[in-house]
């Protein structure tokens, strides 16, 4: 049972950081383009991106 004085709180430590985490993607628009990132990953990128023109 004294295993368990430990064992609970680093639990919820761990669970705490864990969904802080989470928020903390949420607040910096980690989940936005969803669909752009799924298309990217199929494209072929041996180009070097180039400069947009104005």
């Amino acid at each position: 049972m004294n295993v368990l004085v430990i064992l609970i709180p680093v639990s919820l430590i761990l669970g705490g950081l864990g969904l802080a985490g989470f928020f903390w993607t949420l607040r910096h628009d980690q989940y936005e383009d969803m669909e752009g990132d799924a298309a990217r990953i199929l494209l072929d990128d041996d180009d070097p991106p180039s400069e947009p023109e104005d």
